[in-house]
């Protein structure tokens, strides 16, 4: 217990300074909380993000509670990776790259009890991070048939959320394992809206939206599986998320400056108690054959739908900051992926590892200039190469590489390549040891 609670001390203090970090550059993070993280493992992350219906006792699975009841007895798991981003954004005729690079999660696994698991980590939540501008004319002012006031108007923001979790994991009876995540989730985001006017003046309004979260997060699980002949398995598995306020007041400033009169103002709204999580719900279905084969599929659904956004209305000093719905959209998303190890137990190294492939589809939760937003269509691959040495041949490097795209007619089109690389540390940390 007292390496347990010094790896995880370990693992909090090097991971919270590299998660507060952005990971994102786009321009679609300033909507609703951000661009929804994928809070899926290293070895899932080949297989298109699946774990609902996944159970291995040599891996984290935070995506199901139920799969930690799974766990070694005599193993502690550790999971941590980082991850590399270029993105290609591109608009009309102009297109730009830019690049990224964070601590995605660190999780870790181990066993309480006969049938009973337990795991602990930090994942995020959701990433917010862009900074462009943009220019355009305003209709004709005096009459003189000439649109003779431009607007600059610069948008940028940075935060996101984050959650630490205490998950467990029981196996009930043999075929049935239920488990729960009890989840800290706290962040925080600002975003910033500069409009610049200027004609025989200059005027200028700021707006910046900021807030503080500090809240919780339950989900549960549970899986079912099923030995056939022939060492083949079948597990099904479902899960579901509490949807609840975060107690969260954000705050918008403005602040309006005429050059002209030489006059200034500053109005602080606050809109109480606006910012709330979705319910959320998930099934997924898996096969096995033995240790060679694993084909997965998941389906989740986010009810933000039904959730209003704090946004801001008003001029000339009477301005209102206040929950508005119809800015969300409930989010469906579908993965599906495999992995295949030609020999677990083969002397030749190319044999003994994990090869993966996966494919996604995520419809968007948030409406763009008042129409539905970009879905995000997904491939990736991935490599799981065993590390073996005298002790230990459990443990190993997941590299996965993805493919996303999301784009809207007539904005902005972003093309992104991850590459993501993470161990997975299996120490045999409680095994007696005998000697002779």
């Amino acid at each position: 217990m007292k390496k347990i609670i010094i790896s995880c001390a370990v693992m909090g203090a090097m991971a919270l300074p590299a998660m507060a970090q952005s990971g994102t550059n786009s321009p679609y993070s300033q909507f609703g909380l951000g661009l929804l993280s994928d809070q899926s493992q290293g070895a899932n992350r080949g297989m298109g993000g699946v774990g609902i219906a996944l159970r291995n006792g040599n891996r984290v699975n935070s995506l199901n509670p139920a799969s930690y009841s799974a766990v070694d007895s005599l193993s502690m798991v550790f999971d941590a990776s980082i991850s590399g981003q270029i993105t290609n954004f591109k608009e009309g005729g102009r297109k730009l790259n830019a690049n990224n690079a964070n601590l995605e999660y660190a999780v870790a696994a181990f066993r309480l009890a006969p049938h009973f698991g337990a795991s602990v980590g930090l994942l995020p939540f959701s990433n917010i991070g862009y900074n462009y501008s943009s220019t355009y004319a305003i209709n004709d002012v005096t009459g003189s048939g000439v649109a003779n006031t431009t607007t600059i108007e610069t948008h940028n923001g940075t935060g996101g959320l984050h959650q630490a979790y205490l998950g467990l994991g029981w196996c009930v009876f043999k075929q049935l394992s239920i488990g729960a995540n009890f989840s800290y989730l706290w962040g925080s985001y600002d975003k910033n809206v500069t409009a610049q006017s200027s004609d025989a003046y200059v005027s200028t309004v700021t707006k910046i939206y900021s807030a503080s979260v500090s809240s919780y997060k339950l989900d549960f699980g549970l899986q079912w599986e099923q030995a056939l002949p022939n060492n083949n398995f079948v597990t099904l598995g479902a899960t579901a998320g509490l949807g609840h306020k975060l107690g969260a007041d954000p705050i918008c400033v403005i602040a309006n400056t005429d050059t002209q009169l030489g006059t200034s103002s500053i109005d602080t709204l606050t809109a109480k108690d606006a910012l709330e999580l979705p319910m959320s719900i998930g099934a997924g279905l898996s096969w096995r054959h033995a240790n060679k084969y694993v084909i997965a599929v998941d389906y989740t659904l986010q009810k933000w739908g039904k959730i209003g956004m704090p946004v801001s209305g008003g001029s000339n000093g009477s301005y209102q900051y206040a929950v508005k719905d119809g800015l969300l959209l409930d989010r469906h998303k579908i993965a599906v992926g495999g992995e295949w190890t030609p020999n677990a137990y083969s002397r030749k190294y190319y044999n003994r590892m994990n090869y993966r492939l996966g494919a996604s589809l995520a419809t968007p939760y948030c409406k763009v200039n008042g129409v539905d937003g970009p879905k995000e269509y997904s491939v990736s691959a991935g490599l799981g190469l065993p590390i073996t040495n005298n002790y230990n041949n459990r443990s190993v490097i997941n590299i996965s590489g993805q493919w996303a795209r999301q784009s809207l007619p007539g904005m902005i089109t972003e093309n992104t390549f991850r590459l993501n690389i993470g161990i997975n540390f299996n120490e045999r940390w409680f095994a007696k040891w005998k000697f002779n």
